[in-house]
């Protein structure tokens, strides 16, 4: 029998989708391309965030189908090793996890149409936060809705990108395809920017976070990981291809809208405005998702912890309300006191920490599932051991190249920690009460 107020394995795939492609695939190629310029570290550097996200995929998608809840990492972390650990990454999740992102695309969102509109980039992204947060306090049907259609048409104009960019000939291409590669994959700046390639990554745990909404979740959950994460992987390769092919090096060198300037440079000035209307189409999609998700974290540590309590109540529509627009305010506050880069890494970090983590409990259920039930990730532990030795290569190359963000990523779970002291001694007043 379905639950009500729940969602299938198509709807589940979109958040999956939708998650993933955002600012980032449109963005950041133009910061890697700064310091790493051959044509085949580029690629590996892809491909490596796709064989990343995948490991991860089959993680999550076992953790999920074990520890049936949502609220994801929280759950998991506090479930495989400590209550501290998942009340880390639930404060991680509410302070950046996805406000930093929403920030991000919606930054990247002005960038892109504000000037044809006559509008700030920041008075537009500001309101369309405030716009889509509104449609998703109302109910999870229209939730559903929002996020198959703008997902669909996202899908649409990536794959018409893709066949215009593959076979229109380009005048000039940033293609170098020279043994250069067995250097730069070497410095530390190539380890930088595969942080700006797992953050164009991340999303691939979406349907992770909305387990109790997915109906049949031990079939639908993994299905949803993997199908969405695979079929993302292939586009971005095929993206940052279309790129590289079709604009000089210098064009695109430390620059932020990379779609736009291949747009312009496929369709001409007009075509191209057409096209940045499209890719800001792709990021409202993209903020959908995040704005559906994140609150579920905040509503499932909310139920747990007393600091909280109040945000974990729902709507008669099974809408957490109170935590949308908590995370909302948070959103707003990253969007007007951070630039566009700082909030990447600064975000990265600490994400790729708890994910590493997360992945790390898999060890965990292996040793508590006796029964093996729920999915089972295949080659366990290969994916694993990929997704953690990749996770510790960013890590470390982190805190060297980006002391300043990285380290604002440990004030804020230093924060987070003294919160969860607050949060302890509040609850044992009110159970004296």
């Amino acid at each position: 029998m379905n639950k009500p107020n729940s969602i299938g394995l198509s709807t589940s795939t979109a958040l999956v989708v939708a998650n993933m492609i955002g600012a980032g695939i449109f963005t950041s190629l133009g910061f890697q391309l700064v310091d790493t310029i051959n044509t085949w570290s580029i690629i590996i550097l892809w491909s490596l965030g796709a064989l990343m996200a995948l490991c991860g995929a089959l993680s999550y998608a076992e953790l999920g189908t074990y520890w049936v809840r949502s609220g994801g990492e929280y759950h998991f972390l506090s479930k495989a090793f400590h209550p501290l650990l998942g009340y880390l990454s639930g404060w991680v999740s509410l302070t950046i996890g996805f406000s930093a992102p929403i920030a991000l695309s919606a930054m990247a969102m002005g960038e892109y149409v504000g000037p044809y509109l006559g509008i700030s980039d920041m008075a537009l992204a500001f309101l369309t936060i405030l716009t889509i947060s509104f449609m998703h306090s109302i109910s999870i049907k229209r939730s559903s809705t929002i996020q198959n259609s703008t997902t669909l048409l996202k899908i649409l104009l990536i794959v018409l990108f893709v066949y215009f960019g593959l076979t229109q000939i380009p005048e000039d291409s940033a293609f170098l395809w020279d043994h250069s590669w067995k250097e730069e994959i070497l410095l530390p700046t190539f380890a930088v920017s595969f942080v700006y390639v797992t953050f164009s990554y991340s999303g691939w745990n979406a349907a992770a976070y909305i387990v109790d909404e997915i109906r049949d979740a031990h079939k639908n959950l993994p299905r949803a990981l993997l199908l969405g994460t695979l079929f993302v992987s292939v586009l971005y390769v095929l993206l940052t291809f279309v790129f590289l092919r079709q604009n000089p090096l210098e064009a695109i060198q430390g620059q932020l809208e990379i779609g736009q300037i291949t747009a312009i440079s496929l369709f001409g000035e007009k075509g191209g405005a057409l096209i940045s209307y499209g890719i800001a189409l792709m990021l409202i999609s993209s903020i959908s998702a995040m704005v559906w998700a994140g609150p579920r974290v905040t509503q499932v540590m909310a139920e747990d912890h007393g600091l909280w309590r109040w945000f974990s109540r729902k709507t008669k529509n099974k809408v957490p309300l109170r935590a949308i627009w908590l995370q909302t305010a948070i959103t707003l506050m990253l969007l007007f006191t951070g630039t566009f880069e700082q909030v990447m890494i600064y975000s990265g970090f600490v994400l790729q920490l708890f994910a590493a983590l997360a992945v790390a409990g898999v060890f965990a259920v292996r040793r508590k599932n006796t029964t093996k039930s729920g999915f089972r990730s295949p080659f366990f532990p290969i994916p694993q051991i990929i997704f953690l030795v990749l996770s510790l290569w960013v890590l470390i190359y982190l805190v060297f190249a980006q002391p300043l963000e990285t380290g604002l990523g440990l004030i804020n779970l230093l924060l987070g920690f003294l919160v969860f002291k607050l949060d302890g001694f509040y609850s044992r007043k009110l159970e004296k009460k």
